[in-house]
């Protein structure tokens, strides 16, 4: 399990520098959705490892937090990247 958060959140990071690089505004996009996703996936990985006592309740209330926080933030530059796409 450990292991299944450390490539989900790592592709996170590994996806928004492949949009910053991207060939088009749906690439970027596309890129950020992806991201969108492995975020959620981490967020699922943080909850099984909490709830089968791999993760202290305080470290896991951390990282969650900023997991949706990040995810609050990747969605919003999807809206926005959508919005001055058209």
């Amino acid at each position: 399990m450990s292991k299944q958060l450390l490539r989900s959140g790592t592709a996170v990071g590994a996806l928004y520098r492949e949009a910053e690089q991207a060939e088009s505004k749906a690439d970027f996009i596309h890129k950020m959705a992806i991201a969108q996703k492995e975020c959620n996936e981490t967020l699922y990985w943080l909850e099984i490892l909490s709830a089968t006592d791999y993760l202290e309740k305080g470290a896991y209330e951390s990282l969650h937090s900023d997991a949706e926080e990040l995810i609050k933030l990747i969605t919003s530059i999807i809206k926005s990247a959508k919005e001055n796409k058209n």
